[in-house]
């Protein structure tokens, strides 16, 4: 059965442009018969950025509910949090023992920050080890990853190719997946949506707070009795991500045939998100109500994430005389 491992950063509510374009069908591939999945929560990658402990912990928990809310299944996959495995640090140990410093230093993590190295920490230097680690230390033989990822993937089967070569068979190489289809959706802006640009649309927000985000929406000026073209308006390009194809269609002609306003449009998204999005909505807020219940979800996954880490572990440190 291929183990599909995905990792996933906490740092923040996942937004509408998350929510579309990876966890929606990250959750898909989960659920297909053939697919054991490992998904995990990468608190400790986030700790190169991350240094207020309470903002963490308060990301990991809407991380992992979003997840939980949009139907990822812990009986049939393993959701757990990096940090609860402490095997992965000393993999990392191991690892970076045999990773060479030229591979570090050429990697797109470091060297987008190397032009300011008293911004950049160690954990940040390494990153790409420990990314490694979190692969190699569960057998994964499928990470999916978008195209910005693909070097650091490229990295790990090195690290683990050299290691093999060295030792003997000791790790799965992983195969990667790469999201050549990976959907764009337009921010509140009309630039890709994205947390960098603040221009994101939680959907988890109460009515009124949603709204308000959905109606700073940007648009052009043209009047309320005026035709408008939808494909070129930002508010019905998201409407179109969301839409039934009943729905769409009537918004179309109504841009078309003037007497609708954006505003009118906006409302008609907010309604839409909130209509297609009300049990997970639901669920969200009942977790974060409930975070024990989302804490013991995350343990029961990082218990049978563990059965595979120490065996793992346990090869590794026999190859190397430990």
């Amino acid at each position: 059965m291929p183990r599909v491992l995905t990792g996933i950063q906490s740092t923040g509510t996942p937004h509408l442009g998350n929510i579309l374009g990876a966890i929606q069908p990250a959750i898909a591939m989960s659920n297909k018969a053939e697919n054991d999945a490992f998904l995990f929560i990468a608190d400790l990658h986030s700790l190169t950025t991350i240094k207020d402990a309470e903002v963490r912990k308060k990301n990991i928990l809407s991380v992992a509910a979003t997840w939980l809310a949009f139907g990822f299944d812990t009986e049939k996959n393993t959701l757990y949090r990096q940090s609860d495995i402490a095997d992965v640090c000393e993999l990392t140990w191991y690892l970076n023992c045999f990773t060479p410093f030229p591979m570090l230093a050429n990697a797109h993590s470091f060297k987008d920050k190397s032009e300011r190295l008293s911004d950049v920490n160690a954990g940040l230097f390494t990153y790409p080890v420990l990314m490694a680690s979190d692969i190699l230390l569960y057998d994964a033989t499928v990470v999916p990853v978008g195209k910005d990822q693909q070097q650091h993937l490229e990295m790990t089967r090195d690290i683990a190719r050299g290691f093999n070569h060295m030792y003997g068979d000791t790790f799965v190489i992983p195969e990667m997946k790469i999201q050549e289809e990976v959907m764009i959706v337009p921010g509140t802006d009309g630039q890709k949506m994205s947390k960098s640009y603040g221009n994101t649309i939680n959907i988890f927000l109460q009515e009124k707070e949603l709204l308000a985000v959905v109606k700073s929406i940007k648009t052009d000026s043209k009047p309320l009795e005026e035709p408008k073209d939808p494909d070129n308006c930002n508010v019905f390009n998201l409407i179109k991500l969301v839409a039934e194809p009943a729905q769409l269609s009537e918004i179309r002609e109504k841009y078309l045939s003037g007497g609708f306003g954006y505003g009118h449009a906006k409302q008609a998204l907010f309604e839409i998100l909130v209509e297609k999005f009300k049990n997970e909505r639901n669920i969200y807020s009942y977790l974060l109500a409930h975070p024990q219940e989302v804490d013991e979800r995350l343990k029961i996954g990082s218990v049978k994430a563990k059965k595979v880490a120490k065996k793992v572990l346990e090869r590794v440190k026999e190859k190397i005389g430990f």
